[in-house]
């Protein structure tokens, strides 16, 4: 029941985000809406970035910070991300298939070097560092399009552009 809890909840959050990906205007990879922000392209590579990690996370017992790169380069076209994204969800959903109860319940650990920032049931792991992680960032998504007045797709229903 677990894993079904598990790999229901996170079909879910892949399938939205990638509807929020879709959107990915090419024309406006480089912008950003506060100099402390990413750029577009930034936030969505970013989004990619935290699949692979979702990934990582049925791959190994830790992923030790310290040996990935901090700054990927930013994908500069919707195209490159969906390719990507949708290669990465393949992964992920394998992996979730064909893990067991008791492999989600094995403890993860996510570290930078000797400094452990969490260790906890890696079906925890995966919804706190995975899925909400990635949720957190797919809602900055939301903001940039809305700056950009670009249509916000409904994520947990209908959005505001969505409502005629």
């Amino acid at each position: 029941m677990v894993k079904q809890l598990i790999f229901g909840d996170a079909k879910h959050e892949l399938a939205t985000t990638r509807r929020v990906l879709e959107r990915l205007p090419d024309e406006h990879m480089n912008w950003k809406p506060h100099d402390k922000s990413m750029t577009l392209g930034g936030l969505a590579t970013h989004l990619i970035n935290l699949l692979n990690w979702q990934v990582a996370i049925f791959l190994s017992a830790e992923l030790d910070l310290s040996t990935v790169p901090s700054r990927r380069e930013a994908l500069e076209r919707r195209e490159d991300v969906l390719e990507e994204f949708d290669a990465n969800v393949v992964k992920l959903e394998k992996l979730l298939d064909e893990c067991d109860e008791n492999a989600l319940g094995e403890e993860w650990t996510l570290r930078h070097g000797d400094h452990i920032i969490l260790r906890q049931p890696r079906a925890l792991a995966l919804r706190t560092f995975g899925i909400s992680h990635m949720v957190h960032h797919r809602a900055q998504l939301g903001v940039y399009y809305r700056l950009l007045d670009i249509p916000v797709p409904g994520m947990y229903g209908p959005s505001a552009d969505e409502q005629n």
